[in-house]
């Protein structure tokens, strides 16, 4: 493993012919209570651990996908942009280059970018300011989401305009350098998108494929490795019972398949194989 910028390891894998890669933009806050939802906090907290705030260290992860021809990013993190307010409320750890550096990825290398929804701690990083500007961070990539999301996202309603940040991507719609989606659809050779509803009505999972070999970058779906019961779901989900029906579908192709499921905001497994236990409970069999 390799030493990160902000004192944590690099998880690196293969699948196939290609290379996975962690890369941390660092940790945030997020309110215990609104991460599991309806689930007690004497339940949840036999798992985490919040702190007298009652807020938790959510990861920030974001997936390096080399292929061998193409550089491809699966989000791009809180950013460096967030107004002080929320920086304040949820830290704004901003490490998200200095990992890809460790890496050996400069922005220019990435080909690809793929955000699988709009949330501003999804894609803080798709820009960054130059002058009075806002320009693409990764200058030769296409970047990609779901047009539907990207519409939600622009009619700022009561119930989530806090977690959409236009700068984030209103730019590179402008410049065609974001690409609106229409359903699933294969990206590249191995890289395909398939909608989970649930979270938002569209959000998108990133599935990858080589050498017979499957992984899947859920997002928020199943957000970290405590949420893999089919009923703990977060209070940001904006449709609970299809975040329930969406993991049912997933959990039909990636147990019996053995997918690697990759968990946006676990700041300590970021990935493993959902499996059934005893009785048919879920538990998750990490990667060594």
């Amino acid at each position: 493993m390799i030493l990160l910028a902000d004192c944590f390891f690099m998880h690196r894998t293969t699948l196939g012919d290609f290379e996975l890669t962690i890369i941390s933009d660092g940790t945030y806050f997020l309110d215990g209570g609104a991460f599991f939802g309806v689930v007690p906090k004497t339940m949840w907290s036999k798992k985490v651990t919040p702190d007298e705030q009652n807020r938790l260290d959510a990861g920030l992860n974001s997936l390096l996908v080399r292929t061998g021809e193409k550089n491809i990013l699966i989000e791009t993190g809180i950013g460096n942009k967030l107004p002080d307010r929320l920086a304040q409320i949820y830290k704004q750890p901003a490490k998200l280059l200095d990992n890809l550096h460790v890496a050996g990825v400069a922005p220019e290398d990435i080909d690809i970018v793929i955000n699988t929804h709009l949330h501003f701690d999804h894609c803080g990083w798709n820009t960054v300011r130059r002058g009075d500007q806002m320009v693409a961070t990764f200058p030769n990539a296409k970047y990609y989401v779901q047009e539907q999301e990207w519409e939600h996202a622009c009619q700022q309603m009561e119930r989530d305009a806090i977690s959409y940040m236009s700068p984030n991507y209103d730019p590179l719609i402008e410049t065609g350098q974001m690409v609106l989606l229409n359903g699933d659809l294969e990206l590249s050779p191995g890289i395909s998108v398939k909608v989970f509803p649930g979270h938002t009505a569209k959000m998108q999972a990133v599935i990858i494929e080589s050498g017979r070999k499957k992984a899947c970058y859920i997002s928020d779906l199943i957000p970290t490795s405590a949420h893999i019961d089919l009923t703990w779901v977060m209070a940001f989900d904006l449709f609970p019972l299809e975040t329930i029906e969406s993991r049912k579908e997933y959990y039909a192709w990636a147990i019996p398949e053995k997918w690697l499921t990759v968990f946006t905001h676990d700041d300590r497994t970021p990935w493993g194989y959902v499996e059934r236990g005893e009785r048919g409970r879920l538990a998750l069999a990490q990667v060594r």
